[in-house]
Parts: C-alpha cells; structure tokens; sequence
C-alpha cells in the first residue's frame, strides 16, 4: 500500500464551520498524540518498519516528506522522497503504511499536528530515527 490522502470536507453556514471526513475509518487506531512546531521547524527522519501512522492537521499547515526504506540498519543516502502538504483547512487525513520515514516541517507558526497509530505505546520496539542530515535532500 501507498501513503495516500484521505479527503475530508466542510460545511458552512450561518452557526459556524462544520469540519468532518466521512472517508476515515478509525478502527485499527489504538493512540494518538499531538505533535506541535512553529514555522521551519522540523521533527525529521523518523520511522516505523511494523507500525502505521495517521497524521491530520489541527492547526496551521505542515509539509510532510516520506522514504520508502530500503535497510532499517543502514538505508542508501538517495532514496526517493514523497511530498505532501496537510493544512487545517480540511479534515484530510495522511495515511502512512509500514516501512516509512518522515520529515515533518511545521510551515505557519503554532502548527498543531495530530498523529494516530495502530500499536500502543511501548506494545512492541519498532522506533527508527536518523540524523537530520542523513538524507540527501
């Protein structure tokens, strides 16, 4: 499977601003927790070869890079990089399968992001991070 996007929408009208996705089935979520960044702020270069993630933007806008890795314990330098851009306007949801790094840019100033994953906290080891500069960019 493929990170891909999961659109949402909004509805507005005169009592306010209605965000929803319809789209999103939350069932293999276990937890979830918030990831804050100001602008140019970057959480790069982490990654799960077991676990998925959701990520939606609460707050601001964040550009996110993915590597599909080729080696947990040494990976090439060049692998190709996947862009996406989430924005709190919509209520789209990033999907993140297995075996994926990422690099998480905050682009507006209090950028909130909300990330969802299918294994508890400490349920099994699978955390991978490499230095910010590990890969070219």
């Amino acid at each position: 499977m493929l990170p891909h996007i999961i659109f949402g929408g909004n509805h507005i009208d005169h009592r306010g601003e209605l965000k929803f996705n319809n789209s999103f089935n939350m069932f293999q979520v276990k937890r979830f927790y918030s990831i804050s960044l100001n602008k140019k702020h970057l959480r790069r270069w982490q990654g799960h070869k077991i676990e998925q993630r959701w990520f939606t933007a609460i707050s601001g806008k964040f550009n996110i890079q993915l590597i599909l890795v080729d080696n947990w314990i040494e990976p090439s330098i060049n692998l190709p990089k996947l862009g996406f851009e989430l924005s709190s306007k919509s209520l789209d949801v990033l999907h993140i399968p297995s075996g994926y790094l990422t690099s998480i840019e905050g682009l507006d100033d209090n950028s909130i992001l909300l990330a969802m994953s299918d294994y508890g906290l400490n349920e099994i080891n699978d955390d991978y991070k490499f230095p910010n500069n590990y890969f070219k960019i």
